[in-house]
């Protein structure tokens, strides 16, 4: 049975397989394709409903409990397939 975790966009459970890990690294969100980086993460569908929907709740800060803003520039250009895949991903 596969891990089951919740967007933080929509809220909606679904497999870990079909969600992105984001973590927060020197005030930037960072996506976590393999799920192996250190620290707290955050699932978000990866699609940019969810994306937004994420952070218009600032759900991105509550999730990985940082209080300074996060630079959301690298994930809104990956979500929107302006970006290249990152952290190692083929």
């Amino acid at each position: 049975m596969e891990p089951v975790r919740t967007c933080v966009g929509c809220r909606a459970r679904a497999s870990r397989s079909d969600l992105l890990r984001v973590v927060a690294q020197d005030g930037a969100l960072i996506i976590d394709e393999r799920a192996v980086l250190p620290g707290r993460g955050a699932w978000v569908h990866p699609e940019p409903e969810c994306l937004d929907k994420a952070l218009r709740r600032r759900a991105f800060a509550r999730a990985l409990r940082v209080t300074a803003p996060l630079d959301t520039q690298t994930i809104e250009k990956r979500l929107n397939g302006y970006g290249n895949k990152v952290n190692g991903s083929k």
